[in-house]
């Protein structure tokens, strides 16, 4: 719920304090599978003491959106901002349209909304992007979270085209599009003017302790939104992380076709335990469930935390286990009881 300043309490997954706190007798360690983050990172390489002793170059910023703009297929390095994460840029971004009606296309990642709420706009929540009507700000998460639900480039163009006419901004929030088809992107249209595209580095590359995200849009709205980030927005390490990761197309085109056989692998999991798989992307799975209340509390007991959802408590969404030894886990827990009673 929002305060009258426009505040909001989000829950988010990956918190195993709070899970430690619920569980207090669960062995470990826990597995954690309420993020939709991959959880085979990027291979890091040993850091200089220098990364840590001296404050980021512009170089290594300008380095990394020529490296960004590349990998998403932005028109160029002009059109990239580099933030600490593409949380950060959600308020900015909102701020940036005068305050008005702002559509979000829902249920979705709750930050969404609130960052709007946060800039002063009058919310509004639609079930598809083709219900956006005239208002100012549109936001969508394509692929969406948590049910991986996609919003097609045409539509998604429409409603861009017509915001433009009476000075509206479209928001993508494209946290999960690499590992979908790449095609369905908006980045290579950020030059339109009226069109944002988030990119998140930590979900697809396995480091969200990193802090690194990017915004991609025309030039104009790029440079205002750098200035407020300032000279040093982000890490050295980050920087260097990034550049290149986001280089290494190898890796890259690896580790989506190994996500797939990772997911198809939950698929059989989930399946096998009689749940009902509703929605997901190459990251995670939701499943509908009405035991799902029992079925948290007992996956919880057993040490493995997972995703719920209070507007929903028939959901549950799952990451990928990571090893086999939570692969055998998982299917030990789903095997003690029958969600399906």
């Amino acid at each position: 719920m929002f305060t009258d300043a426009g505040e909001a309490t989000v829950a988010h997954g990956g918190d195993l304090g709070v899970a430690r706190r619920l569980f207090p007798g669960a062995p470990e360690p826990f597995i954690d599978l309420s993020t939709g983050i991959n959880p085979w990172s990027y291979p890091l390489a040993r850091f200089s003491p220098t990364a840590f002793a001296r404050l980021p170059e512009q170089d290594a910023l300008t380095a990394i959106a020529a490296a960004a703009a590349k990998c998403y297929s932005a028109p160029s390095a002009e059109h990239v901002v580099v933030a600490p994460g593409s949380q950060v840029l959600l308020p900015l971004i909102a701020s940036s349209v005068p305050r008005a009606r702002a559509i979000v296309v829902s249920p979705t990642y709750p930050e969404l909304a609130r960052a709007a709420a946060l800039a002063g706009h009058d919310i509004k929540t639609v079930e598809s992007i083709e219900q956006a009507g005239d208002a100012k700000l549109v936001i969508v998460a394509n692929p969406n979270n948590p049910d991986g639900r996609r919003s097609t480039r045409a539509a998604l163009l429409k409603v861009a085209h017509d915001l433009r006419r009476h000075g509206g901004l479209l928001v993508v929030d494209e946290a999960f599009m690499e590992v979908v088809a790449q095609g369905e992107s908006l980045a290579a249209e950020v030059a339109r003017g009226n069109v944002v595209v988030l990119r998140s580095f930590g979900k697809f590359f396995g480091l969200p302790g990193l802090r690194l995200g990017f915004a991609l849009t025309a030039p104009p709205l790029a440079r205002r939104l750098s200035a407020v980030l300032g000279p040093w927005p982000v890490s050295t390490p980050a920087l260097t992380v990034g550049a290149k990761a986001l280089a290494d197309t190898a890796w890259i085109e690896r580790t989506r076709k190994n996500l797939v056989k990772a997911a198809t692998l939950l698929d059989a999991i989930l399946a096998g335990a009689g749940l009902e798989i509703i929605g997901g992307t190459g990251l995670f799975r939701l499943v509908r469930s009405e035991a799902a209340p029992a079925l948290f509390q007992h996956l919880g007991r057993a040490g493995i935390y997972v995703r719920t959802f209070p507007d929903d408590r028939t959901w549950l969404r799952f990451g990928l286990p990571a090893h086999p030894s939570a692969v055998k886990r998982l299917k030990k827990a789903h095997t003690a009881i029958s969600p399906t009673k």
